[in-house]
């Protein structure tokens, strides 16, 4: 029969058997409710760098904007105003003779036309015709722009007026005469912000067990807008 000793765990063994460590003892696997934090804190973590990185330009953009709305009766600008005049030649005075929709665009020719003598180009813009006159609107962001074209004899007038680059990305954060591109940017990167939003809110209750001021700060960052509308905006 071998002998056998008491190591100091209290644990029996046989003599001349090496004592096992922590080690060398079988390793339990992980608990399936780890693998699934560990899964979905991945998924958050990636989704929540990718959604800062689509967003982090128009966020920054519609931060600095949003202060220069906000101080716009104190930020100065001059308007700059440009006037044109030209004569449209006799064949593409022809062209604006005759019935037309009230709406209907410049014929191709006469806006090229148009573009070629006062530098404001009005292709496809909706046209407002009177028996006397075409005017064509022409907005955009930061100016504003419109030609008239009178039917008679061809003169052409144009007006531009730039209201400066602070009014330019004004404009841009509200979206204003900005055309069908800008208008779906600013869809996407909206949902991309909705997106950043939510996974950082789901990460930080993944971590506020660890972090005790994560819950007080964020109902702070609902409350305090909160009470500013209700009592403070009239």
């Amino acid at each position: 029969m071998q002998a056998s000793d008491v190591d100091v765990t209290g644990e029996q063994r046989v003599s001349g058997e090496r004592p096992r460590t922590a080690s060398s003892r079988p390793v339990a696997p992980a608990k399936p409710r780890k693998k699934v934090r560990a899964f979905w804190l991945k998924q958050l973590h990636m989704w929540h760098w990718v959604s800062a990185a689509v967003s982090l330009a128009g966020m920054f953009l519609f931060a600095i904007t949003g202060i220069t709305l906000n101080h716009a009766a104190t930020i100065g600008a001059e308007p700059q105003v440009t006037r044109a005049e030209a004569t449209l030649p006799p064949p593409r005075l022809a062209e604006l003779r005759g019935d037309h929709a009230a709406d209907a665009p410049l014929p191709a020719s006469v806006a090229s036309a148009v573009a070629a003598a006062v530098a404001v180009d009005p292709a496809g813009r909706p046209g407002e015709w009177s028996d006397e006159e075409v005017y064509v609107a022409m907005p955009g962001p930061g100016r504003d722009s419109w030609v008239s074209i009178d039917r008679e004899n061809g003169t052409i007038t144009a007006e531009t007026t730039w209201r400066g680059w602070i009014s330019y990305f004004n404009d841009l954060h509200k979206g204003r005469n900005t055309g069908d591109p800008w208008f779906w940017f600013i869809d996407v990167f909206a949902v991309a912000c909705i997106i950043f939003t939510l996974t950082g809110l789901l990460l930080l209750q993944l971590h506020a067990r660890h972090r005790p001021s994560t819950w007080p700060l964020v109902a702070t960052s609902i409350i305090v807008p909160l009470l500013l509308a209700l009592f403070l905006i009239h």
